[in-house]
């Protein structure tokens, strides 16, 4: 998903929560103010029942209006905070003890008590707290901006694995059709090998040849094995490290030295050969440029728990922390030339293929790198 798609989505869902809070508490507070003159009303009817003068007419239309009020609960205290009524409250907590009093001091917090002076001269006071509609109105806008964020973070999430999903597509479509047209001039340039072999044995220049052909081989079956499961074998790590970084040894600058610090008591580890020597040779590859044609490239295996750790570390120019993680992403890449996809590569090789682990263990500025997989 773009940038651009992303803060788009972002800007609407606070669009959509800013204006759903706005109306909301627009109405709440229409609500609330019309609760408190229902409130008003019925404290004067009650103070009107107090009087003797009432015919039948008027003596039933005020306990209608004390009849109708079937939401807001209310209280009706004396001069001394004595609970004299109540109503719309919870019966089955009325019975606890305590209930009337708590629920009584949030009604004072909550609103200004309605005083009421009967004719007789005597006093009482009507507290009451908000209706249920009125709270679920309150929180609705709450509840609702929740909503629409859930929404947003499903919508994002769909759009990033059908990316995902796509790239993947991509990324074994490419891979499979380079491994397939490597194999037509593999096959003949091998014909040619076993050609010149037997008709120059022993020659610098055909011995060369072989192992370039060798090596393009290795390359094509990389790329084959790309989107298919490949079969994972028990071998001893140090043995595969040894033959690619000889490799390496022979691609990197002069200046470059290439150590090695191994664990020879490491157990056997279950691994795919040329895809594993593919990952040691993208950190090689990129510890070599980061070091700028000279420096020291340490490859180091040891132990920790059920895990076995291979960790590749160099002298070159280190990495910004912030940009432990964007490494893997593909396409990122900080040379004038390259695709940026060799740590992309290694990482799906290493978590995918090998279900271990690849990270940027420790970087520092001007002094150097270490890359750590987990196996």
């Amino acid at each position: 998903m773009s940038v651009r798609l992303k803060t788009i989505l972002i800007i609407f869902a606070l669009l959509i929560g800013a204006g759903s809070l706005i109306y909301t508490g627009m109405l709440v507070r229409q609500l609330s103010q019309e609760e408190q003159k229902k409130m008003a009303l019925w404290a004067e009817a009650t103070r009107h029942l107090a009087r003797a003068d009432l015919n039948s007419t008027e003596l039933e239309f005020y306990h209608q209006v004390i009849r109708d009020n079937t939401t807001v609960p209310v209280m009706l205290t004396d001069t001394l905070s004595n609970i004299i009524l109540y109503r719309n409250l919870n019966e089955k907590k009325v019975e606890r003890p305590d209930y009337l009093a708590q629920r009584l001091q949030k009604m004072r917090a909550r609103h200004m008590p309605i005083e009421i002076v009967y004719p007789n001269g005597s006093r009482q006071w009507m507290y009451y707290d908000d209706s249920t509609l009125l709270t679920q109105l309150h929180y609705y806008p709450y509840v609702q901006l929740g909503l629409i964020v859930l929404f947003v973070l499903v919508g994002y999430l769909a759009f990033d694995a059908s990316r995902r999903a796509e790239q993947n597509k991509i990324w074994v479509g490419l891979s499979k059709e380079t491994a397939h047209q490597l194999g037509t001039p593999i096959s003949s340039l091998l014909a040619i090998k076993e050609i010149l072999q037997e008709e120059q044995p022993g020659h610098a220049l055909v011995e060369e040849l072989s192992k370039d052909v060798d090596r393009l081989h290795t390359i094509a079956d990389r790329f084959s094995k790309i989107g298919s499961v490949p079969d994972l074998t028990p071998v001893s790590l140090s043995e595969v490290l040894d033959r690619s970084l000889a490799y390496m040894r022979t691609r990197v600058s002069h200046g470059i030295r290439i150590v090695t610090d191994f664990d020879d008591s490491l157990p056997p580890v279950r691994l795919n050969e040329p895809l594993f020597a593919w990952v040691v040779e993208n950190l090689c590859k990129n510890a070599a440029d980061a070091m700028e044609g000279a420096g020291t490239i340490t490859v180091k295996t040891s132990c920790q728990k059920d895990h076995v750790l291979v960790d590749v570390s160099d002298t070159g120019r280190g990495i910004p922390k912030n940009r432990f993680r964007t490494v893997f992403r593909p396409g990122y890449t900080t040379k004038s030339r390259g695709w940026g996809l060799g740590l992309s590569l290694s990482r799906r090789i290493i978590e995918t293929y090998h279900k271990g682990r690849i990270y940027v263990l420790q970087s520092e500025s001007g002094k150097g790198t270490t890359f750590r997989i987990e196996l």
